[in-house]
């Protein structure tokens, strides 16, 4: 597949999700309930498997960030529950409380199809097919050792250039540098990334 398929949300899409996002967060962390999409006008690309990452801001903070990188389930149903997920199961922070909602901004990452149907992910055959601002990174270090991942976006944030982007993925993964030339594999994914700020 090529680059073409991205992006694939047309701008009404894209707030629809981002009220999936926020209604979730907030009838998790007010009421403790799951959200019910019944309710909203999912289109065909919304009920699409695809993997997701919902990134919650506060202050301009990082407050919590959890996506699934497989397309095992609706784009809509993705969404939904990693804004919960991000808001409560983040390990890096204590769970979002009420008095903080007001104050969060929610970011989508909605990834885009891959080199096959149920993975986002496209093989990287040289270094210099790495994008800054297009690509996202994903190190597999192969058995139960899991690897690391990092968002398309998280390299224009951070004002990295592909040597530091490709270095601070393998940290991420808790790989030497370089982990790629000692049997890891490495791969690149796009994404579609919009937040309640634009």
């Amino acid at each position: 597949m090529s680059d073409i398929m991205c992006p694939y949300l047309t701008e009404e899409e894209e707030k629809l999700l981002l009220q999936i996002a926020r209604d979730s967060l907030q009838a998790y962390v007010l009421r403790g309930e799951h959200l019910d999409l019944d309710k909203y006008p999912l289109t065909d690309n919304l009920r699409e498997k695809h993997g997701a990452f919902v990134t919650l801001r506060r202050q301009g903070g990082l407050r919590g960030c959890i996506g699934y990188t497989k397309n095992v389930e609706a784009l809509a149903e993705a969404v939904r529950d990693n804004a919960v997920n991000a808001a409560v199961r983040d390990p890096r922070f204590t769970p979002v409380t009420p008095e903080e909602l007001d104050e969060i901004d929610i970011e989508v990452s909605a990834l885009c199809p891959g080199d096959t149907p149920e993975s986002p992910y496209r093989a990287i055959n040289t270094l210099d097919e790495i994008v800054i601002g297009r690509d996202g990174l994903y190190l597999e270090l192969g058995g139960s050792r899991g690897g690391g991942l990092l968002l398309p976006q998280v390299p224009v944030e951070q004002g990295w250039n592909r040597s530091q982007f490709l270095s601070a993925l393998c940290r991420k993964a808790g790989a030497p540098d370089r982990a790629w030339e000692k049997g890891a594999k490495l791969y690149r994914f796009c994404a579609q990334v919009f937040s309640e700020k634009e």
